[in-house]
């Protein structure tokens, strides 16, 4: 008898954790439909792979960059990083976000949130091109960006001067952004690969200082896989970034892939205590992306693999993350 109880016991611990197992509902608030030479898997795959994976909304933006296939390059480069030859600001980007999402039916269209992002952040003719951007297409573009600022290696193999988010080509943007109610997400990396102090911080927060009525999205919090490599993790990131999201409400963080491991998982893929305890804490300021470009073959791996980080917060913070915040920030007017 007691070997009977004990079955029925575990039997129903087990019905109550399967019970209790969560499925999430899913923003992507980072998604590029095109790669570095400006080409995608199409709508219809993305189509699919939102349906199968629970992802609801998307943010869909283009690539602002495309890599040059040198002369002198026998070998098209997989990636901007493959060889030596440059990247160049690239603004028929949004023509093809903007065919894309237009080919879709009314239906279809409500869970896709495209952004604009194919122009150069270091000039200052830029805010108009954007306003003409939004002028032929009216009620098409929900935010602006990801624009690229500070970004990897990227940024030296791109022509031109190096992109500062607190230049006087993206005050214009920003002043923009807040008449039209737009969102702006940013590439602004918040160190360089060896400096182990928040080298380009000051790149940021100035905006967030001076534009309070610019909701600002701040791409992986400033880091990246290729910081990473250099620098296992940042020991400052996570009490600037509570500094920040104390100072600035207009301020969120996009949580995307490069942030899971050294920041929200550790070596044992189990959720940091103290980056819960920062979510918990402006439950209304994180959203996660898979900044896939151009191909969606693993974008519902790329959303599920924030599932052990999100199993460890409250349920209704959780889903929040997962999904909310990102649609809360859109224009107000949707």
């Amino acid at each position: 008898m007691p070997l009977l109880r004990y079955s029925v016991a575990c039997l129903l611990a087990f019905s109550c954790h399967v019970a209790s197992a969560r499925e999430y509902a899913y923003s992507d608030a980072h998604l590029h439909y095109v790669d570095f030479f400006q080409e995608t898997a199409g709508m219809p795959k993305l189509l699919k792979a939102m349906a199968d994976n629970r992802i609801e909304h998307v943010m869909i933006s283009g690539i602002p960059v495309a890599k040059k296939w040198h002369e002198d390059e026998p070998k098209r480069p997989r990636y901007y990083a493959g060889d030596d030859a440059d990247a160049y600001w690239y603004s028929a980007t949004d023509v093809i976000v903007a065919a894309a999402v237009n080919s879709l039916n009314p239906e279809q269209r409500q869970y896709f949130h495209p952004f604009l992002s194919g122009f150069n952040p270091n000039d200052k003719n830029s805010a108009a091109h954007i306003q003409r951007m939004l002028d032929l297409n009216p009620g098409l573009w929900q935010g602006i960006g990801e624009v690229f600022t500070r970004h990897d290696d990227l940024t030296a193999l791109t022509s031109g001067d190096t992109p500062r988010a607190n230049n006087e080509a993206m005050t214009r943007i920003y002043h923009l952004a807040a008449e039209n109610d737009l969102p702006v997400m940013l590439h602004s990396n918040i160190t360089s690969k060896r400096e182990k102090n928040p080298l380009y911080l000051a790149e940021v927060e100035e905006p967030l200082r001076n534009h309070p009525h610019t909701r600002f999205i701040w791409a992986h919090a400033g880091t990246s896989a290729e910081i990473h490599r250099h620098q296992t993790q940042l020991d400052f990131l996570l009490p600037t970034l509570a500094r920040m999201l104390e100072n600035y409400p207009n301020l969120f963080i996009d949580l995307s892939w490069s942030m899971l491991t050294p920041y929200l998982l550790d070596e044992q893929g189990k959720p940091r205590k103290e980056w819960l305890q920062l979510v918990e804490r402006f439950p209304e300021r994180f959203m996660i992306g898979s900044d896939v470009v151009g191909r969606f073959n693993k974008l519902g791996k790329e959303m599920r693999s924030f599932d052990p980080f999100l199993d460890a917060l409250p349920e209704d913070v959780a889903r929040k993350v997962a999904r909310d915040n990102f649609l809360s920030i859109l224009p107000r007017s949707l």
